[in-house]
């Protein structure tokens, strides 16, 4: 069988483009938060820069874990066991209920961590009201995140692109009513722009439901039985889904780290990152929607066993990704000028954050490909449960980044620029990687994809 196949490409493209709506509806609202707050000041885009990582961190391992749901759902779905797809939803919200607790904890201490990291005074108290809101609304992401990986599982992207793009619709002007205190309300300020993200969030997951509740879906996947506790399916989803957590949560960690220690240079280079990342975000972002499409069909083909298929999958998302990266990566490197401008706050301290900026999208434009080779060899890996090779060496690599970056913004006290093109060196690094163990094809050995697909 040919591993290029115009058919493969256009059922990729087809599954692929409300994923990648919806995942860009997400990248607008971010952006649209933080784009308010330049209307504040540096300081608010730099604390939504800090608080928001410091939540995506906290929630990383629960959400690692929790979106497997989707390589799960496509290979039980590919192998004609349609019924135990919705067993997998029942446990993985029995997963996030049980979490509940630890969030709430980590939401309350957890805002502490901002101060002990050195981040400007007038940042921190943002930075923590922001943070603990989020954390107050987790257990909504968790459950909106699992329904989510479930429809992209079975193939149904269109209800995760109508859900996510209507929270969004809702978000934006709540975030404006709130942040500015319209139609007689309060100012909250960046308070406002948690809260709103919260309230999207829980209307967004009553969405999810109403689609997974509705009458046809519950008599076809045959709903009602699978509301309890499934040992073998949740032994299952533990032992896949916690390679694939461990490595999200630990990457965040490093990632986190790297970001909230370059902080520490200062507001100015804070911002900076802030708008880079802004701009990084609206490009990788909708790319982890072709991500989960080529992990939903490449665990559909695995639980069918349909390799040849699987190859064609490959080599169609690596078409789509890295022809959609080297378009943006032209227009944010010709245009990058006017992209920094968009963030222009009050005051003569912009000029600086626009010079440093400006530096840092060139390296930006570097490892645009890097990531999409990434997002594609990535998803077909966890797709087809190599998760623990892919956690060790994302792992191994992530911490290794985050060594160097101690030495060069603590201990030698390096420019910003030295730490940002070692950040750009790990990305190309762990792209080459990933791309060594998809040729390699020991992934692929009828015997590890028979261990995959035991439910013991």
């Amino acid at each position: 069988m040919n591993i290029l196949s115009r058919t493969t490409l256009r059922e990729l493209l087809w599954l692929s483009l409300p994923m990648v709506v919806s995942q860009g509806s997400f990248a607008v609202m971010l952006f649209t938060d933080r784009w308010f707050m330049s209307f504040l000041d540096a300081t608010h885009i730099a604390a939504t820069m800090g608080g928001g990582v410091a939540f995506a961190f906290c929630l990383s391992l629960f959400m690692g874990v929790i979106t497997y749901a989707n390589a799960l759902v496509a290979q039980y779905y590919g192998a004609g066991a349609t019924t135990k797809c919705p067993r997998v939803v029942s446990q993985g919200l029995l997963l996030a209920t049980a979490c509940i607790p630890l969030l709430l904890l980590i939401g309350h201490f957890g805002g502490r961590v901002f101060s002990y990291l050195g981040h400007d005074p007038a940042q921190v108290p943002l930075e923590t009201v922001y943070f603990q809101i989020l954390m107050t609304g987790s257990f909504f992401s968790l459950v909106k995140a699992c329904l989510a990986s479930y429809f992209a599982g079975i193939g149904r992207t269109r209800v995760v692109m109508i859900s996510d793009v209507l929270a969004v619709a809702l978000n934006i002007p709540l975030c404006w009513i709130l942040v500015f205190g319209k139609f007689g309300l309060p100012a909250m300020g960046i308070a406002g722009a948690a809260v709103s993200t919260v309230i999207a969030t829980a209307f967004g997951t009553g969405l999810f439901l109403a689609f997974y509740l509705s009458r046809d879906h519950r008599q076809q996947f045959e709903v009602a039985r699978s509301l309890r506790y499934d040992p073998a399916i949740m032994r299952r989803y533990l032992r896949l889904g916690i390679p694939a957590g461990i490595e999200s949560f630990m990457n965040m960690a490093t990632f986190n780290l790297f970001l909230l220690l370059f902080q520490s240079y200062g507001v100015i280079q804070g911002a900076a990152m802030a708008i880079v990342f802004n701009w990084d975000m609206l490009s990788f972002v909708p790319m982890i929607g072709l991500n989960i499409s080529v992990m939903s069909l490449i665990g559909r083909f695995v639980g069918m066993r349909d390799m040849g298929r699987a190859n064609q999958v490959i080599s169609s998302g690596f078409i789509l990704a890295l022809g959609y990266a080297a378009v943006l990566a032209v227009i944010f490197l010709v245009f990058r000028t006017q992209l920094i401008d968009v963030f222009r706050t009050p005051g003569t301290e912009f000029d600086a954050i626009a010079e440093l900026a400006g530096s840092m999208m060139i390296g930006l434009c570097t490892y645009m490909l890097a990531d999409a080779t990434i997002m594609i060899a990535g998803g077909t890996l966890r797709g087809a449960g190599d998760t623990r090779w892919v956690m060790l060496t994302s792992v191994s690599l992530h911490w290794l980044m985050l060594v160097i970056q101690y030495y060069v913004i603590v201990l030698r006290e390096l420019e910003p620029m030295v730490s940002w093109w070692v950040f750009v060196a790990m990305i190309l690094c762990l792209a080459l990687a990933y791309l060594w163990r998809l040729l390699g094809g020991r992934w692929r050995q009828p015997e590890r994809l028979a261990r995959v697909m035991r439910e013991h």
